[in-house]
């Protein structure tokens, strides 16, 4: 695989896509900020300057039990962290749609802004996959961070064997992945390496956001195009439907 030429590719289908990978994705990162900011909403919890102070004064003291006491009163109550916890899955769907976006604008199959929500078409598994996949990479990352990561990989197709056959399941998706990965790990690694810039520049305080505009349409671009060069497909052939 040629890694300058798959990123030169995102860059010219990005540049000729209809609707605009670019308008597209700034619609998905306005919709994960709303998401994001309600989840924050929803987790912040209003303490009072007294108890902030007594629970300051009885941990310096050693009162640990008392101290323990004011923590506890500072934790969100379960309807929140419930609340939390479906904002988060909504916005790994929304991000599955426009994981089909990308691979609709690739392919030439009438993309449009209405793909960032057909992802809820097939919302639970979506998030069963996504639940798996945290799992089978917690687990293998608890016996060291490297075989983390080569999970990490090995998996890293599973999404997109879903969207493309919605009939599999889950599982099945991410034993796919485990055989389509399988001696590209190493490959895939080094293209993500060499987009390590991006990746840092998105998290810039303030600047980051703006450069988000760019930065996820193109990463997400140049992931599509691989696993489209994973399946053997002709990643070059693509022209613009005006």
């Amino acid at each position: 695989m040629d890694r300058a030429a798959l990123k030169s590719r995102a860059r010219e289908v990005i540049a000729t896509s209809n609707p605009r990978a670019v308008s597209v994705g700034l619609v998905y990162l306005i919709i994960t900020i709303i998401l994001s900011a309600l989840a924050s909403r929803v987790m912040s919890v209003n303490i009072s300057e007294s108890e902030a102070m007594n629970y300051l004064r009885y941990a310096s003291a050693g009162n640990y039990e008392y101290a323990l006491q004011y923590a506890e009163t500072m934790q969100p109550p379960p309807a929140a962290l419930a609340i939390n916890a479906l904002l988060n899955l909504l916005a790994g769907v929304v991000g599955a749609g426009f994981v089909l976006f990308l691979l609709n604008t690739i392919r030439n199959r009438e993309p449009c802004y209405g793909n960032l929500f057909d992802g809820f078409s097939l919302w639970w598994k979506i998030i069963l996959l996504d639940l798996l996949e945290s799992l089978l990479i917690g687990l293998w990352a608890m016996l060291f961070i490297v075989p983390g990561f080569i999970a990490y990989y090995r998996y890293s197709q599973a999404l997109y064997i879903l969207l493309d056959d919605p009939a599999k399941s889950p599982v099945q998706c991410l034993r796919e992945s485990r055989q389509m990965m399988a001696g590209h790990k190493k490959e895939l690694f080094l293209l993500d390496l060499s987009m390590i810039g991006w990746f840092l520049l998105g998290f810039i305080p303030y600047l980051g956001y703006a450069a988000q505009v760019w930065t996820v349409p193109y990463i997400g671009m140049v992931k599509a195009l691989y696993y489209e060069n994973l399946l053997g497909s002709n990643v070059w052939s693509y022209t613009p439907d005006y």
